[in-house]
Order: structure tokens, then sequence, then C-alpha cells
């Protein structure tokens, strides 16, 4: 069983109110670094594409779940719409842990879409990532099965990880 990721959130805001800033262009919402497993492995060495999405999933959850119970409707009722992820570089078991940077990139009215930024944790920070990725997240009604709208609240917690987004919706 793998271990939990290390993470590293940015400081909270003051009583969690959200900013009204945004994050700066290369600022990250929260970054989590996560250990590759020899199972992760392709025939040819490289990080299988399938084991990405399953390493940015566990960074994901990580995030998600630090928002606390407040944000627990929000967090509970994301379902995956769709997953985006473009290859830069070769990733290896060497490279391990994978530092997984993310932020909102958008918000519409019934959905919101992280993005990922992934590096090896020893690389620099201002490299340029091997990974860049999207997942975007769909909320919905529990009870009703139907999608439902982010509330006002919601729009100004994913605001706050925003890099200075303009929501649409």
């Amino acid at each position: 069983m793998p271990s939990s990721p290390a993470v590293h959130p940015q400081p909270p805001q003051p009583d969690d109110a959200p900013s009204t800033e945004r994050l700066g262009r290369h600022d990250f919402a929260y970054v989590a670094d996560v250990g590759v497993r020899w199972s992760d492995m392709d025939a040819f060495g490289h990080i299988n594409h399938a084991r990405m999405v399953t390493l940015m999933e566990e960074a994901r959850i990580a995030w998600l779940l630090s928002a606390g119970e407040d944000h627990a409707p929000l967090i509970t009722s994301a379902m995956i719409v769709h997953v985006d992820i473009r290859y830069q570089a070769q990733l290896r078991h060497d490279d391990s842990p994978l530092r997984i940077g993310m932020w909102i990139r958008g918000f519409r009215s019934v959905d919101f879409t992280i993005g990922y930024e992934i590096r090896s944790a020893g690389a620099e920070a201002d490299s340029r990532p091997a990974c860049v990725a999207s997942t975007q997240m769909a909320v919905v009604d529990i009870e009703k099965h139907t999608l439902r709208r982010l509330t006002p609240a919601e729009k100004d917690y994913l605001s706050a990880w925003s890099r200075g987004l303009v929501a649409g919706g």
C-alpha cells in the first residue's frame, strides 16, 4: 500500500476566508510529492500513462481533502468529466517522488478544472514541467444524480485558488 503523498499546501487565508487576490501566474494552490512505485513503470521504463492518472489522483485527493468540512459538499459531489495529459519529457522511477503542483484553471456554472504541472521533486521549481495536465470536475446533486450549480461560496473558494481567473457561466 503506498504511503500518503507529502504535501506542501499554500498558507491558508486568515479564518479560511477567500483571498481577493488570485495566485500569481506560476503559483500553485497545492503541491504534493507523490512516490512512484515500480508497478507504475511500463516496459520501456517510463511511468505508464494510466498510472500517471492515478498519481495525479493521489495528489488531487490530498488537496481536495485538505479543504475541510466547510467545503465537503463541493468535494464529495465532484466527479471527473475529462482528463487531459501532455508529456513534455520522460518521467522514470528515478524521478521519484514526483512534485505535482495544482491550481484551479477555471470554473463555470456546474464544473471546474484543475491544472497540474508535474516534475521530479529534484527539479528546479521554475524548470519546464515534464507533464502538464488538467482534470475537469462536474458537481452533481448526489441524491438526484443530476448536475448542480456551484454555489457563490464554492465559486469564491475556487477563485481563491486560481491564477487570475475570470469565471464564466
